[in-house]
């Protein structure tokens, strides 16, 4: 795990993290299948599971190399770089796609969930009643969280430190988005839109060197609601680092099948026939959020008219999107031969 990494390496592993990050943005869309994929899970589940008491006392000690070395920090490194690179610039292009071209962004998602289904589960040849019973477990609570209704925004900070936990839960499990995670808890405005801008707004007034946000009690209880869910997130992430590293060492087999399981329940979300259903006032107006844009509370979905060219050409981007797992299948094949 801590082998030296060639050039090509590192390369492909930044835009591991690009593709990670762009896929965390999306409701419906977990990262945790991009590395599960990809081939990195397990590894970036033993990274993040090295930070605990003893990274932190190499820390403390000024061991900063030994500390480099014992979390594997030049993988998590790169792969959180390509994340943060993804968020300001991948993501932000994602988004375009979704306001312009909806459907045919969540045919493209929709048909490479359905590729790492088949990605995932062709080489799984440990089908008993242990594991067919752990998928189905799998399959049942991907399709629960598929059509359960959201909360209310809710600002208490408790709570706020749990959503931090469970959010961060799409960057570990495969199958389980974050951020719908979000929108189901009913706090997914306040936590990755309102919070984010609020943070971007004082760091543009600090570096103009205004420190008015100082006496903006509601601009400081946004950055307090962010730094509680970050911190939640961080605890999340160690946290389930540590206990899917357990679950993965001794029951291997029975976590993939439950991942399989929910990666196909979870396919309910990214359904590309949709309606958004927007939060709306008493007078039947949609309620927008602090980007001018509308409070999304679930979708309605609903089976296409195979009449229409729109609805055909997402029939292409399900195709395009199953092609892309086929290629990463096949290129994996080819460099074990050439090895």
């Amino acid at each position: 795990m801590n082998e030296p990494r060639s050039f090509t390496d590192k390369f492909f592993l930044v835009v591991k993290g690009l593709c990670m990050g762009a896929a965390n943005k999306v409701p419906g869309v977990s990262g945790g299948i991009v590395a599960f994929v990809g081939g990195f899970y397990e590894e970036f589940i033993y990274s993040l599971q090295k930070i605990n008491a003893k990274a932190f006392k190499l820390l403390i000690n000024g061991r900063l190399k030994s500390f480099y070395r014992y979390i594997n920090g030049s993988f998590l490194t790169l792969l959180i770089f390509g994340m943060l690179v993804s968020y300001f610039s991948i993501s932000k292009i994602l988004d375009y796609f979704l306001e312009t071209h909806e459907l045919y962004v969540w045919s493209a998602f929709f048909g490479m969930i359905l590729g790492s289904i088949y990605y995932i589960g062709k080489d799984f040849d440990y089908w008993k009643k242990k594991t067919f019973t752990a998928a189905i477990i799998g399959l049942s609570v991907g399709v629960a969280i598929s059509f359960l209704s959201p909360a209310k925004e809710n600002d208490n900070l408790l709570f706020i430190f749990l959503c931090g936990i469970i959010s961060v839960s799409g960057m570990t499990l495969p199958g389980l988005s974050g951020s719908f995670i979000l929108i189901l808890l009913g706090n997914y405005v306040l936590l990755l839109v309102d919070s984010v801008n609020a943070l971007y707004d004082t760091f543009s007034e600090l570096l103009m060197g205004d420190f008015s946000f100082t006496s903006n009690t509601e601009r400081l209880h946004t950055l307090q609601i962010l730094a509680v869910f970050t911190l939640g997130s961080a605890t999340g992430l160690v946290t389930l680092s540590h206990v899917l590293t357990f679950v993965l060492k001794h029951y291997k087999h029975v976590t993939t099948a439950t991942i399989l399981g929910f990666i196909t329940g979870s396919l309910g979300v990214v359904w590309p026939w949709k309606k958004t259903i927007f939060k709306t006032g008493i007078d039947g107006e949609t309620i927008l959020d602090s980007n001018g844009k509308g409070i999304i509370m679930n979708y309605e979905r609903f089976l296409p008219d195979m009449t229409t060219v729109e609805n055909w050409t997402a029939i292409f981007f399900i195709i395009f999107g199953i092609s892309i797992l086929l290629l990463l299948d096949w290129y994996g094949k080819n460099r074990k031969t050439e090895s």
